[in-house]
């Protein structure tokens, strides 16, 4: 079994002082702004992701 990913920075302040939450798989507290989050994995998307003609992604 692996890892869980880790975030690399608060969604709200940017901050990288993280720690995960006692309140379940993907929660996560920021010591910086006193804000909890959670991370869920959506899934795969069945097309991927596709070039467009002016180089850029589109989703």
């Amino acid at each position: 079994m692996s890892e869980r990913a880790a975030p690399f920075y608060c969604p709200y302040c940017g901050d990288e002082d993280l720690r995960p939450s006692e309140q379940g798989h993907g929660a996560w507290e920021c010591a910086a702004c006193n804000r909890a989050f959670q991370l869920k994995f959506l899934g795969l998307l069945a097309r991927g992701v596709q070039r467009t003609e002016g180089g850029g992604d589109e989703i």
